[in-house]
């Protein structure tokens, strides 16, 4: 079979099983609930097997990007890693409660009756997995559900119906389900998990390599983010000099203490839209070339006050806007000055820009535009943006851009934590990581708060490897750049635009099919 073959075939099986795979075919999901049953597990298994089996010699992009993609796929599974994941977040338990941020008021009754069922079965598959992750994650995992189901923290599921008085017994039904499956987890769940929270090289190499999608050289990789440390260090450092400070840290409390550039919380969507909009004018037919029919994302506030902002992009058929979600942390302020770079990574020249630019890419496969999601490739590619934004001028004064480095030293950092954590290499004195090391190097490294720290440490032990994505992603991406600025008539737009087109795929497979051209 031809990749355009199998690609089809494939978006077939997963129709029933994926709402994005639905919309990608043009038709209306049945449902936005997961379906995260153990035989929903082994159906999308058994998909993507017989695909991977499918392809046979074939030699084009797609066939290249599809190969590695289902094999990455099928690695995760066969480790345990698919069935059994818990984590901060990007969950299943996460995306239940996140198909409410997409479905509006006419669907909502439907989706809230299947959040029990949907709960129950991904007990299941929690219960049946190959392993269970570390008792850490399925804790933190717990006391979200309760968070998000207790009247005076959250109560979501009660607030999402509060204008449709009729639905109330349906959201308790939801709560309750929450609930249970909190129960569960401590219970249940909780008493076999191992307490130790390192998953070793053999899972640590299976999960690095499919979230970078090519497999890298894990001790260059650990002295890399050391070395990238020492660099953007000097740089912060310049910059402290140029606000007048004569430490990082002094300039940082001064910006913190500037009234001009700290927000309250009830003035933060404006800000954040009225960034991305000015955004979107200064580069669009400048710097890059955005989509017509997504060419600005719309900002959204979320009541879960985990303090990080994240992308969510458009449907296949653009009928739902890209969007940049917001989850500003409960202590009321926030930083601008920190945060312009976050705004930049996950809207534009980021995370809209290149999933927007695939979607509506017509030479790609429905499938790699809207199915196709490579940690190395995205990640990288809006860690990498982080810098083109200064380069567009983006940043609108030194302060801003002592944030940027803030965000870029934060990616390095993870890289050493992350390996650091999970592969027991030491730290440059020799001694062993802890988590209560990293979480205060963490806090050294990035200016955040312990909360924000210990979220992100958490994160990292949760989804091993896929903290090495941003760096990592954005090392290739400037390789890339640096070799096509050797060629006569250089033109970065042009560049840009060319890599962005041939839309998500694997490092591994980006480097061979733009290496190709440059």
């Amino acid at each position: 079979m031809s990749a355009e073959q199998v690609a089809d075939r494939l978006l077939e099986d997963l129709a029933p099983l994926d709402p994005v795979a639905a919309e990608t075919l043009g038709r209306d999901p049945e449902r936005y609930m997961p379906l995260v049953a153990p035989e929903d597990v082994a159906a999308r298994h058994a998909a993507v097997s017989r695909a991977l089996s499918s392809l046979g010699d074939d030699d084009s992009v797609l066939a290249t990007v599809l190969r590695e993609r289902l094999a990455s796929d099928l690695a995760l599974d066969d480790a345990g890693f698919t069935a059994a994941l818990l984590a901060p977040l990007a969950t299943p338990v996460h995306a239940i409660r996140a198909v409410f941020d997409e479905v509006g008021p006419e669907r909502r009754a439907d989706e809230l009756a299947l959040v029990p069922q949907a709960l129950r079965d991904y007990a299941d598959t929690l219960r049946t997995a190959p392993r269970v992750v570390a008792a850490r994650q399925v804790l933190g995992a717990a006391e979200q559900c309760e968070k998000w189901v207790d009247p005076a923290r959250d109560d979501f599921y009660s607030r999402l119906v509060a204008e449709q008085p009729e639905l109330e017994g349906l959201a308790e039904a939801a709560s309750q389900a929450t609930r249970d499956f909190a129960a569960f987890l401590r219970t249940e769940l909780l008493a076999r998990a191992p307490r130790e929270d390192a998953v070793g090289a053999e899972l640590y190499e299976v999960t690095s390599s499919a979230f970078l999608g090519e497999r890298i050289d894990l001790r260059e990789t650990y002295a890399f983010g050391w070395s990238e440390l020492d660099g953007i260090t000097s740089e912060m450092v310049e910059a402290a000099r140029e606000l007048g400070a004569d430490t990082i840290e002094e300039a940082a409390a001064a910006l913190d203490a500037d009234p001009a550039r700290v927000l309250p919380n009830d003035r933060l969507a404006g800000w954040l839209q009225q960034r991305i909009d000015e955004t979107v004018e200064a580069v669009d037919g400048v710097h890059v070339d955005l989509p017509a029919q997504a060419r600005r994302p719309i900002a959204a506030l979320s009541p879960t006050a985990v303090g990080t902002m994240s992308y969510a992009p458009p449907d296949p058929r653009f009928t739902r806007p890209g969007r940049v979600w917001w989850a500003p942390a409960a202590d009321g302020r926030v930083s601008t000055w920190h945060e312009a770079t976050t705004v930049h990574h996950e809207g534009v020249p980021g995370h809209h820009l290149q999933i927007a630019v695939a979607l509506a890419e017509p030479g790609l496969h429905p499938y790699q535009r809207s199915m196709v999601h490579v940690h190395g490739h995205a990640e990288g590619w809006a860690h990498y943006s982080e810098r083109l934004a200064d380069e567009f001028g983006l940043l609108r004064d030194p302060g801003e851009r002592l944030g940027m480095l803030f965000g870029q030293r934060w990616r390095a950092a993870r890289i050493v934590i992350d390996m650091g954590l999970h592969l027991g290499f030491p730290m440059r004195d020799g001694s062993p990581w802890t988590v209560e090391g990293a979480v205060a190097f963490l806090q050294r490294m990035a200016g955040c708060d312990a909360t924000t720290a210990r979220f992100e440490v958490d994160r990292y032990l949760g989804w091993p490897g896929q903290a090495l994505a941003f760096r990592v992603g954005a090392r290739l991406w400037r390789r890339l750049r640096e070799t096509a600025e050797r060629r006569p008539g250089f033109d970065a737009r042009r560049f840009h635009m060319r890599a962005l087109r041939l839309g998500p795929m694997g490092l591994g497979p980006l480097k061979e099919v733009l290496g190709r051209e440059l």
